[in-house]
């Protein structure tokens, strides 16, 4: 009877400790199959709201912390100087206008002089024509009016008619030529001063670039009186909010922080001794310390492809620093993972840098 107690008492205390044996197993295998890390954060894309101009803030409707949705005003800054360069530029432009079109009537004037020019030139060509011909028709006279004289058969006074004539026309022909060159040098001035106002314009229309460069600082100041009201880029929370009514906003200096409220994603520091099974694809679990009740689903987005390297650095005399290691022992390091969140209860609220835990489902 003794020996059978016994017996029992060995045979259940082998089967607790073989149920522990493969409970064990079990727990090992999963730990094996499905890496899990309590090393994990919340991460978010935090937008640095910088404004473009510079000026006192005269408008704040916001408070820290706050949800924004996109293009809602977070702060405005003080427009009056920027309205008036606004203002300024588009007189600016219209004065352009006003010069271009008395540019171009400048050009119409010189066009039509060089077509007056260019008749006058014809006309006086024209003249030299006919005065050459008229005298080429007297030289001729004169000889043959010479030998005719010289024979007796026309009177002395009929040649020296002939020969005041001549004269006459070599002067004409001269008085022509010299107003053809008259006519050529106003001309070549007419074409000149179209020249130079053709320059003074530039590109006709649209193009011209007295006109473009008055149209872009006029759209510039435009742009700058916009930016005096900054606005949500993204639907998000305002975090760090230290602006205040007058405060002083510098152009391109981060004056408040945005996080996105759709970029959260969950970072888990996975040992590199498991990393290896972990893909992008996987199904993931995500459990927040300030949510240890509510687990979220997730899928693995992508693994880290490197970390810091912390030896070899760059130290004291520019050698290289690197800390004393026990070889007995190897720390593996941990590797970033990104975890998307894909499912989340309505009563969670996600906060940048909260811990948590994720396991990831490998098999």
């Amino acid at each position: 009877m003794h020996v059978m107690k016994i017996s029992r008492r060995v045979c259940a205390t082998s089967c607790l400790v073989l149920a522990a044996l493969c409970l064990l197993a079990l727990k090992y295998r999963q730990y094996v199959l499905n890496p899990w890390t309590r090393d994990g954060q919340v991460r978010a894309n935090v937008v640095q709201i910088t404004p473009r101009v510079s000026g006192p803030i005269v408008e704040l409707p916001i408070v820290d912390n706050q949800h924004v949705d996109k293009g809602d005003l977070l702060f405005a800054i003080d427009p009056r100087t920027f309205q008036a360069a606004y203002e300024q530029a588009l007189a600016n432009l219209d004065k352009t206008r006003d010069q271009i079109r008395n540019l171009e009537q400048q050009v119409k004037s010189a066009e039509a002089s060089l077509l007056q020019s260019q008749t006058s030139v014809r006309n006086a060509a024209f003249g030299v024509t006919s005065a050459k011909a008229h005298f080429d028709e007297l030289e001729k006279d004169i000889v043959r009016y010479q030998s005719l004289v010289n024979s007796g058969s026309i009177a002395r006074r009929d040649f020296d008619l002939t020969k005041e004539s001549h004269v006459t026309a070599q002067a004409n022909l001269n008085q022509a030529q010299v107003q053809l060159e008259k006519a050529n040098a106003a001309r070549t001035q007419a074409e000149a001063e179209l020249a130079r106002a053709k320059a003074a314009l530039g590109a006709p229309g649209e193009d011209n670039a007295q006109l473009r460069e008055a149209m872009a600082q006029c759209e510039q100041a435009k742009l700058n009186l916009e930016f005096t009201r900054v606005r949500a880029p993204v639907e998000g929370y305002v975090a760090n909010l230290n602006l205040r009514p007058g405060s002083q906003a510098v152009a391109n200096q981060a004056n408040l922080a945005l996080v996105d409220a759709g970029s959260y994603w969950v970072a888990g520091y996975f040992r590199e001794s498991v990393v290896g099974g972990i893909k992008s694809g996987d199904d993931a679990v995500v459990t927040l310390m300030t949510y240890p009740d509510a687990p979220l689903a997730g899928v693995v987005d992508s693994i880290g492809h490197g970390i810091a390297q912390q030896d070899g650095a760059t130290g004291q005399d520019l050698l290289p620093s690197v800390s004393a290691t026990f070889e007995w022992i190897r720390l593996a390091q941990r590797v970033p993972v990104r975890v998307r969140i894909v499912e989340k209860p309505r009563d969670v609220v996600l906060r940048v840098g909260a811990t948590a835990s994720v396991l990831v489902r490998t098999n």
